[in-house]
């Protein structure tokens, strides 16, 4: 056992054990690429593991869960509102794929492409189609046809616990899709290897005998023996006294709030409502208490937040009544204790994922603030909103259960047997098991792995990165379908610009792809067989070689040629050759800015990934800056409008001198570009489109402000490039 500094659910912060479980799930996590199941019974600190991780883990990651108070809890965000999904069920293969996901902003599409890892809490309440559609998104943003777009997935959660909630007319309807409701029925998810981690160091309960019940509950093999141990906490007409501090769990929540209601009715005395304050966006369903709350003296209630202060004076489940209380406030003793807590009012954010523009790191955004003092009363709780929980003391109605797993997670809350009452004989038809989820743990229990499995995890995500580093598909598909574009729409009226294409294309089969094929026999044998794969100069040295070979060729392939201007009276066909030429554009810099990286920095993952992730954000920012933009130039005679024109990416030629006031200075910007673009290792126009260039020739700005104004430049290329463009055009001077 190793120790790590975190601490157990609903406790306040201490050192604790981290078991070699947990350790194998954080090695999974940080070195490989396998998507992780991480599982475990109730009280073996996977909410624990899971804040360490978001607060520790170098990945660039998001969390999220599929409720408002489950993303709460986990300080994070809910599925539907990161992904922008409709509540209405997911049918694979639906027009949603085709038409709902094309919502997101710039910056949405930034943090999705730059994701290492998606975090999900309580996956046991995810349904199936909500996974696929997180696929769905995933795949089409992050433009990879990998499940879920090729990011690593940790799924938490216990499917011994509460079940995803799939109403009969929705499951009508997803079951001719789905064989169960559960996350591990997702289309996506049977795509894509995924290893599990069981964590089975139990903190909650320290009672064996307890643990051992529990299991069998959770197990579904509560024969009368466990039954009768349980029922054995069966005590009629029980009547705790009032500092024992029981909590009653049912299975409903009018009943819960009925108990609440009728005790708090029943103490004397006057009482004070305190009003929750709420800042910005708040969604109700989140409140994670009661936004107005009502107190008595002597009124039990459970604090349902840790403490945010240095002195951690209670945590999140503890109990305790109203020892004083006015207008202002009021004080709470714990149960088991004499000292009085002076409460005060504590803050839950709503946050959003959002990125840094400046460190271009993802951070949380907070949309609205929930202010409200951190209990509520607590003389009975739902089943449902006790996950999570610990008490001492529990009152457990269960005999009416209804879901799967719900009379685990009701006895699973206590510490142990003898602070459990059970106010009815829990009947063996209340322990409800749903056969798949037996069937899937039976599979799951297999998919655990050992050192070795972790070893070859490993050298294969290592493998797989350096892949991707020479991966050209991308490249060959978008020179393909340019050819096919051009050849087919402009080759007639156009020739040798179809030829010039079908060259270029040629030239990337033979240069780029096949070459490539060869050059993965070399990396993946060194990374096969060398021990220290990672440190290896041999695998060094031919990274940096290869690299440097690609960088060459792709530059040529991207070599000004014809400086053909596309023109066509076709909106549609317009539109199809700017996507076109757009994606092309975007592949080859993309492409050609990790090869750079690689051939200056050598190949070491964490700062592969990163840099890959800074690529993502920045590719994303310039798409719009690739956009052809329209020509509307008017005919002498008729004044109407020209045929439409789409610009060649590869055009670098020089412009004629009618077209251009200044022809001297036009060329020596066109020579500063050139010069630059090779320095950063992006294609010319990628610094300043040659429509801009004219301008600036034209206009021939003397200031900052003059040469931010000149339109395609604006205030980001001038504070690059400012100084250096009104250097060239002071020292050509004004004619």
């Amino acid at each position: 056992m190793q120790t790590g500094n975190i601490q157990s659910e609903n406790q306040q912060p201490s050192k604790i054990h981290m078991s070699e479980e947990a350790l194998v799930a954080l090695k999974i996590i940080e070195t490989t690429g396998c998507n992780l199941f991480l599982t475990g019974k109730a009280g073996t600190g996977k909410t624990t593991l899971l804040r360490y991780l978001k607060h520790n883990i170098s990945k660039r990651n998001v969390v999220l869960a599929p409720t408002g108070i489950a993303a709460i809890n986990a300080e994070g965000v809910t599925l539907h509102s990161f992904f922008q999904l409709p509540f209405a069920p997911f049918i694979p293969d639906s027009s949603f794929q085709q038409n709902g996901r094309y919502q997101f902003s710039k910056q949405k599409i930034k943090i999705l492409r730059s994701l290492d890892l998606i975090v999900i809490d309580e996956i046991s309440m995810v349904r199936a189609d909500l996974l696929d559609a997180v696929d769905s998104v995933l795949r089409h943003y992050r433009r990879n046809t990998k499940p879920f777009g090729g990011v690593q997935l940790l799924l938490i959660g216990d499917l011994g616990q509460l079940a995803p909630v799939a109403k009969d007319e929705e499951w009508t309807l997803l079951s001719r899709y789905y064989d169960t409701p559960y996350f591990f029925s997702s289309h996506a998810l049977r795509q894509t290897p995924y290893s599990v981690v069981e964590l089975t160091h139990v903190y909650r309960q320290q009672d064996q005998l307890f643990v051992d019940l529990l299991n069998k509950v959770r197990d579904n093999a509560a024969d009368v023996n466990v039954l009768r141990a349980l029922n054995s906490r069966y005590i009629p007409n029980f009547q705790p006294r009032e500092e024992e501090g029981y909590i009653r769990l049912t299975t409903h929540n009018a009943l819960a709030q009925a108990i609440n209601n009728e005790e708090l009715t029943k103490l004397s005395g006057q009482t004070f409502t305190f009003k929750a304050e709420v800042e910005g966006k708040f969604p109700e369903l989140s409140y994670p208490t009661d936004d107005v709350l009502e107190l008595k003296l002597n009124a039990q209630v459970m604090f349902v937040k840790n403490d945010s202060s240095p002195e951690k004076r209670y945590y999140n489940g503890m109990i305790g009544r109203v020892s004083a209380i006015h207008a202002s406030g009021f004080s709470v003793i714990p149960k088991d204790s004499t000292q009085a807590i002076e409460v005060n009012r504590e803050e839950w954010e709503n946050n959003r994922y959002e990125l840094d523009e400046n460190t271009r790191e993802i951070k949380e955004v907070t949309e609205g603030l929930f202010r409200q003092y951190p209990v509520k009363t607590a003389w009975a709780i739902t089943i449902h909103k006790s996950q999570g929980l610990t008490f001492s003391h529990a009152i457990i109605d269960a005999a009416a259960s209804f879901a799967h797993g719900q009379t685990y997670v009701a006895l699973s809350r206590c510490k142990n047997l003898d602070g459990l009452v059970l106010s009815t004989p829990i009947p063996a038809h209340a322990i409800i098991r749903d056969a798949s989820v037996d069937a899937f743990n039976a599979f799951a229990a297999s998919r655990q792995p050992d050192n070795a499995a972790i070893s070859t995890m490993q050298r294969a995500y290592y493998l797989q990165q350096v892949a991707d580093l020479f991966d050209f598909s991308d490249v060959s598909t978008a020179f393909y379908s340019a050819m096919r574009l051009v050849n087919e729409h402009y080759g007639k009226t156009f020739p040798r610009l179809a030829l010039e294409y079908k060259a270029r294309n040629a030239f990337i089969i033979k240069e780029v792809i096949e070459v490539a094929k060869t050059f993965s026999q070399q990396y993946t044998a060194i990374i096969g067989s060398e021990p220290d794969y990672t440190t290896s100069p041999l695998l060094q040295e031919r990274i940096q070689k290869g690299a440097t070979y690609f960088l060459k060729k792709l530059k040529e392939a991207a070599a000004p040629g014809s400086s053909t201007s596309l023109q066509t009276d076709n909106k549609e066909v317009k539109k199809r050759t700017a996507d076109n030429f757009n994606t092309l554009v975007e592949v080859l810099q993309m492409k050609q800015r990790m090869l750079s990286f690689v051939i200056k920095q050598g190949f070491t993952l964490p700062t592969y990934l990163r840099a890959k992730a800074m690529a993502a954000i920045d590719e994303a920012d310039k798409v719009t800056t690739t956009r052809s933009t329209k020509a509307t130039r008017s005919t002498k005679s008729t004044g109407s409008k020209a045929p439409a024109t789409v610009a060649n990416p590869f055009s670098d030629a020089p412009i004629s001198e009618q077209d251009i006031a200044h022809p001297v200075l036009y060329n020596k910007l066109r020579q500063w570009r050139k010069e630059t673009a090779d320095e950063e290792g992006i294609p010319a126009f990628m610094v300043m489109h040659t429509k801009v260039l004219i301008a600036i020739s034209n206009e021939m700005p003397s200031t900052a402000r003059e040469l931010a104004a000149v339109k395609g430049f604006g205030p980001k290329k001038t504070q690059k490039y400012g100084e250096a463009v009104l250097n060239i055009i002071n020292r050509c001077g004004k004619r």
